[in-house]
């Protein structure tokens, strides 16, 4: 899993974003992993409703978020179906070829997710150790301490 997972996720950009973001980043995280969830079913409705139209943003918001935080094969998947999808407009027909593409997005954001949390878990600082705590509780003056 580990070999599969530096093929779904570029380390530096998704170091840098670490980095740049510093505090916030775990709440960006936190964005990606809902709005990321709201696209994919976007995109699966899309397709259901055989709506070149409505694939068009879906997808181009999650390639430009996954771009962002170094989710490159997501971002790439994302980016094949709008690329059909605006040229299905144009053409005035639904993108039959990105199916299994859509169908493959869940697959794919769930490791890429997976591969977020193993990456934050392991670089989270450590929790911080609480100073053993005094008799005599709250409001009480402490004797001999």
């Amino acid at each position: 899993m580990h070999e599969i997972s530096s093929q779904i996720v570029d380390r530096d950009r998704f170091s840098a974003a670490r980095s740049e973001l510093g505090e916030s980043f775990a709440r960006i995280l936190s964005y990606y992993r809902e709005d990321g969830a709201k696209a994919i079913e976007e995109i699966e409705r899309a397709v259901r409703d055989r709506s070149a139209v409505c694939l068009v943003r879906p997808s181009h918001t999650l390639k430009g978020d996954s771009l962002m935080v170094g989710a490159d094969a997501l971002a790439l998947a994302a980016e094949e179906i709008e690329k059909a999808a605006r040229l299905s407009i144009e053409m005035h027909d639904f993108p039959d070829d990105v199916l299994l593409k859509v169908l493959e997005l869940r697959g794919l954001f769930a490791q890429t997710i997976a591969f977020f949390d193993r990456e934050t878990a392991e670089r989270a600082p450590p929790a911080p150790t609480l100073a053993p705590r005094r008799t005599g509780g709250f409001g009480r003056k402490v004797v001999g301490a």
